[in-house]
């Protein structure tokens, strides 16, 4: 079943709905860390609910900026061209709302971030497309713990990733998943057991990149959903223990021609054996704007605690992370933030994790690509060797390659500082962004911990 209503009238979209089983409507918006809110609506309201009949206090939620209980409400007006009817209870409908306070866009509304980049490049006659590669764990309590959904997967050191069997003992997890994305004609066409215990991820089609960030809305209703209906959590913790795997949610960005839809990633077929392996300049421009706001982006991208405990190249892992680790671009190199993968054109940001606000994050990113080809970027050589083996360090050093940001405190301090973030987040949702995300960090570094007792407690 499609997800938008295709019926132009307001009175026929909501016979339309109501036939098709639907009882209740979300307007939803997200929070600062891409949580959606939304006050429910009977369908019979449906008609005043899309002129944007519901208000919101939304200086109660988190980082929605100081709107006091003195000043007036947000006012969330849904984008009928969202409407998803959800096909795990088709008695609700999820549309996705953007936020408008005295007539204008709300300066803490993270759609209406994103809603602006896309603007950018359209006035630039481009189209951004995207797709997002989401990682999740499914776990179950056993006596206080948290453990995997399939209890085999622990028989089998020191991974399971890829691992068939593995795959169809969760099928009662899966086959769900894969069932209501496909009714939501977003066309899987793979999925897996990731490497960690009770991980997993799906691949599916990408398209323009609002509506992939609405998507994700929607795909992480979901993965809790089925995942409660087996007695367990979708946890999209980036890093849920120090010797598992981490949980990314890779974005794969590329640019159109807004007319014709040609793929301007893509060079010539000669190109692949002039060197440039067949991607165009444009998104080598793209890719060094990208690079030079890494570590903004990272601050969005990688917004929690958290998530620098995953962007290590081993940690407590006896294999390899596979996490991106350094400032730098390939083109199949996975330890790097940026990769220009041979299989498809498209960046592939491989920082981004799934504990992330995707409408800012990918704001983020398409500023930086767009501010990389209006200045003709240069992003440098490409690294192409493994950065995790100690013998680069000498080579990483020549071609000037940096970590990224080892904490969210570095993060958020390069993000307070560049000037790219604070034009597009707005000076008013910067400051809130930045001010939010520094208490984070200080009351992370104002905890004492176990692994602080364990080592100091008895140490003199």
């Amino acid at each position: 079943m499609k997800s938008l209503v295709t019926t132009p009238d307001i009175k026929a979209k909501q016979g339309e709905l109501a036939e098709a089983g639907v009882e209740y409507l979300f307007g939803a918006y997200v929070d600062i860390l891409g949580v959606p809110k939304s006050k429910c609506v009977p369908i019979g309201h449906f008609g005043s609910m899309i002129k944007g009949s519901e208000l919101y206090t939304v200086g109660a939620l988190e980082g929605m900026g100081p709107l006091g209980p003195n000043e007036d409400e947000c006012v969330g007006m849904p984008d009928l061209a969202s409407l998803t009817i959800l096909p795990w209870n088709r008695r609700y409908a999820v549309i996705a709302a953007d936020l408008l306070w005295h007539g204008q866009p709300y300066s803490h509304d993270s759609r209406w971030i994103l809603k602006k980049q896309i603007e950018a490049a359209a006035a630039m006659g481009l189209r951004i497309n995207m797709g997002v590669e989401p990682e999740l764990y499914v776990l179950r309590p056993v006596d206080g713990n948290w453990q995997p959904f399939s209890p085999d997967d622990q028989l089998n050191a020191p991974t399971r990733g890829y691992d068939l069997e593995a795959t169809m003992r969760a099928d009662a997890f899966l086959e769900p998943m894969v069932k209501y994305i496909n009714e939501l004609g977003w066309d899987v066409y793979s999925f897996d057991h990731e490497g960690g215990d009770g991980q997993y991820e799906f691949d599916f089609a990408y398209t323009d990149a609002l509506s992939m960030a609405d998507r994700m809305l929607i795909f992480r209703l979901m993965a809790k959903h089925v995942a409660r209906t087996l007695g367990c959590i979708a946890t999209f913790m980036p890093k849920p223990w120090p010797d598992a795997f981490g949980s990314g949610a890779h974005y794969n960005i590329s640019v159109a021609n807004s007319k014709t839809g040609e793929n301007l990633f893509a060079g010539s077929a000669e190109s692949v054996s002039a060197g440039d392996r067949g991607y165009s300049d444009v998104a080598y421009h793209f890719t060094a704007g990208v690079l030079r706001h890494a570590e903004a982006i990272t601050a969005v991208t990688c917004p929690t605690v958290n998530s620098y405990k995953r962007l290590e190249p081993y940690g407590r892992m006896r294999e390899m992370s596979w996490a991106p680790v350094y400032r730098a671009y390939g083109h199949n190199n996975r330890t790097l933030m940026c990769r220009l993968p041979m299989s498809r054109r498209c960046l592939e940001l491989r920082a981004a994790d799934s504990g992330c606000n995707f409408y800012l994050g990918a704001a983020m990113a398409v500023a930086a690509g767009l501010d990389g080809i209006r200045r003709k970027l240069d992003p440098g050589e490409p690294v192409e060797f493994n950065t995790y083996d100690p013998a680069s360090q000498a080579e990483l050093a020549r071609l000037g390659v940096v970590r990224l940001p080892r904490t969210l405190g570095d993060a958020i301090e390069a993000f307070a500082q560049d000037e790219l973030a604070l034009s597009t987040f707005g000076e008013a949702f910067h400051k809130s962004y930045v001010e939010y995300k520094r208490r984070e960090w200080n009351d992370y570094c104002l905890e004492v911990t176990d692994w602080e007792r364990k080592r100091y407690l008895h140490q003199w």
